[in-house]
């Protein structure tokens, strides 16, 4: 079954439909954690790059959330965490809240993403592996699972080590 899927930002009165998204997609609360401690976060939040997925009938099935990170002291985005309710998976809800926080990053100017995840998905974003750039984890990762996406081709990518912002606790 084809789904259109609409994509906007989130708004207040979504949070806890996030939240839900979030605790149902994963085997823990961790990331839904994750997003609210992110949400309350200054130095980290964005308004208009937290993008929810809506089905036909106006309910939320996908959320994707970009906030600041830095690599060494420049600035860019971290991508996480993504999620979709599960009876929703695989049939575009991630992927078109993914295209939509894209395309508000790209059209507030910022410049580069970087992504932990898998190697087989995140790709087809355009998403290459980070270590092309020199961007580093601050921590142990699988060169093929930490990706990164230049928004404009025209600006240098920064190199060095990824700072994600203080609730991913890294």
């Amino acid at each position: 079954m084809s789904t259109t899927w609409t994509t906007r930002p989130e708004r207040p009165e979504d949070v806890a439909a996030v939240r839900g998204i979030n605790l149902a997609a994963f085997p823990t609360a961790e990331e839904a954690d994750l997003v609210d401690a992110l949400r309350a976060d200054r130095d980290a939040w964005i308004d208009g790059l937290s993008l929810v997925s809506q089905a036909p009938d106006g309910s939320l099935a996908g959320h994707a959330l970009l906030t600041r990170c830095h690599i060494d002291d420049r600035p860019a985005l971290a991508l996480a965490p993504c999620a979709v309710l599960p009876a929703h998976q695989r049939r575009g809800a991630g992927t078109a809240a993914i295209r939509a926080a894209l395309d508000a990053a790209r059209d507030k100017g910022e410049h580069l993403v970087v992504v932990l995840g898998h190697p087989d998905y995140y790709p087809r974003f355009g998403f290459v592996p980070a270590s092309r750039f020199g961007i580093r984890a601050p921590f142990e990762a699988p060169d093929e699972a930490l990706m990164a996406l230049a928004l404009d081709a025209s600006r240098p990518v920064p190199s060095g080590v990824i700072r994600y912002a203080a609730p991913f606790g890294v």
